[in-house]
């Protein structure tokens, strides 16, 4: 079984850096590579405001949908609420997790409205912070989400809930001799040498390189997949030294 790669880029908001993101964009479309996005619906998150905002942010989300490039649902506003670490434990902050059912559905509702306003279509969770709890989850269901980008495991896998788990334990590439792996990429503060590097890498492992499409599971994790993947996250908790576990259901 070779490595799959797939490409995520966090924090698309109107205000993000666009000169980086010209560049980014045009290796990807060059190299035929279908990313991940993770958009903020309603950013007010200041440290993500880089540039003024763009006045055709959505029509370059609407674009980027008709290149079959996946859309994230990046949270609701990206604000630090809590500081709670929820299901994946990598961050003491979040913007949903320890607060009621009925203020994380109304959250997410708000967010599912902006995208069904301007035509858009997201596929997939993507907690702003890696931070979200039980509750989201049923939240999500509610707005009719059911696949979340997260998680350290070796591979994509369906819970007993019926929520699709597509694995994200990267932040760069790496060379690696089997599974499934996103890479999230921040890219506000990028430099020329850090979109050499990208390209690089993309044409380095661009037969290794697949789409959200490309991984989702069609049924429920399968006997082998559980074992493999409830110790591939506890091995990634003991690197990370983490003393939570997150248990596949």
């Amino acid at each position: 079984m070779k490595p799959q790669y797939l490409i995520r880029f966090d924090d698309i908001t109107p205000t993000m850096n666009w000169l980086v993101w010209s560049e980014v964009e045009k290796i990807l479309i060059d190299l035929n590579v279908k990313p991940i996005l993770a958009v903020i619906p309603d950013n007010q998150d200041k440290d993500l405001q880089i540039f003024q905002p763009a006045p055709q942010f959505w029509d370059k989300v609407r674009q980027w949908q008709r290149l079959g490039w996946t859309i994230g649902l990046h949270g609701y506003q990206h604000r630090c609420i809590t500081r709670e670490a929820g299901l994946v434990g990598l961050n003491l902050k979040s913007e949903f997790v320890g607060l009621p059912l009925q203020t994380q559905e109304d959250k997410l509702r708000k967010a599912i409205e902006v995208f069904q306003n301007e035509d858009v279509n997201p596929e997939v969770w993507i907690a702003p912070f890696h931070s979200f709890d039980s509750l989201t989850l049923i939240g999500l269901k509610k707005i009719g989400i059911n696949c979340i980008s997260d998680g350290l495991f070796l591979l994509p896998y369906k819970d007993s809930q019926d929520m699709i788990w597509i694995p994200q334990q990267l932040w760069k590439f790496r060379p690696l001799p089997f599974g499934i792996w996103t890479i999230c990429f921040h890219c506000n503060h990028w430099t020329e040498s850090d979109l050499k590097k990208f390209r690089t890498d993309v044409y380095s492992y661009q037969k290794f390189i697949a789409s959200f499409h490309d991984v989702i599971p069609k049924r429920k994790c399968g006997y082998y997949n559980h074992i493999l993947n409830q110790a591939s996250g506890n091995i990634f908790n003991l690197i990370l030294g983490k003393k939570k576990k997150l248990k596949i259901k």
